[in-house]
């Protein structure tokens, strides 16, 4: 027996406080009886267990990484080159992941493995516009109407970009720093941008998708995202509300 706030938690619908709140709503049902008691205790081999409706089950276990890519290393999980793969930085993992999006080979940053598959296409699918923000060095010093185009949407060969956040954090005589927050997931897109305005990328590194964040991550580094992150891309990507 366990207690269901927990069950239902381990089987990666939510977390804890979260499914305590689903079932103190009256949104939970076992075996067809709706419940409000977070700590009751149910059989997970026997009970049915619904939310809204939808039955959870356990399944594999769903695994989150956030992993820091380095330059040089392709996201794809076979390189006719033989290049070096992401996925090789995490064979101590013991579990299949699959890269969530892309990030081009000579980029570098934020980059989301995960098994769930569900997630993986509601993130990567343009209509729930998650925001994924990089850092941009840049050729030259873009001048205020240059960026205003990357904001405004720029046409590239492959059609005009949405609008996009850009803001200038550094200039200098070596080139320019800028942060760029998109909301689609085109190939090369931000290179590709930044060469319609005349300032190509020297280095390009992405530090947050949605609000899950870079920070303390080194190159070749990754750690599991904790119950609270997971929730919050669930969130963004509709899967819970």
């Amino acid at each position: 027996m366990e207690r269901l706030h927990k069950y239902m938690a381990r089987t990666g619908i939510a977390s804890r406080r979260r499914c305590e709140q689903l079932i103190a709503s009256g949104l939970v049902k076992v075996n067809g009886e709706t419940v409000t008691r977070p700590g009751i205790l149910v059989d997970p081999s026997e009970a049915k267990v619904e939310i809204n409706g939808k039955t959870i089950k356990e399944t594999e276990a769903k695994i989150y990484l956030a992993l820091y890519k380095p330059r040089n290393y392709v996201t794809t999980l076979h390189d006719p080159q033989g290049r070096r793969k992401v996925t090789d930085l995490i064979k101590d993992i013991p579990h299949r992941l699959f890269p969530v999006g892309r990030l081009d080979y000579d980029s570098e940053g934020l980059l989301l493995l995960t098994n769930d598959g569900q997630l993986t296409y509601l993130i990567t699918h343009p209509s729930h516009r998650i925001p994924k923000t990089y850092l941009a060095w840049v050729e030259g010093n873009p001048s205020s109407e240059e960026l205003s185009m990357m904001t405004e949407g720029i046409l590239l060969s492959d059609g005009w970009t949405s609008p996009a956040k850009v803001s200038l954090q550094r200039n200098t005589k070596y080139g320019s720093l800028l942060k760029i927050t998109i909301y689609e997931g085109r190939k090369r897109q931000i290179r590709r941008m930044c060469d319609q305005i005349g300032h190509s990328v020297k280095r390009l590194k992405r530090i947050s998708i949605g609000q899950l964040k870079i920070n303390g991550l080194k190159p070749g580094q990754h750690r599991f995202l904790t119950l609270e992150e997971i929730e919050q891309l669930k969130k963004s990507a509709g899967i819970l509300s």
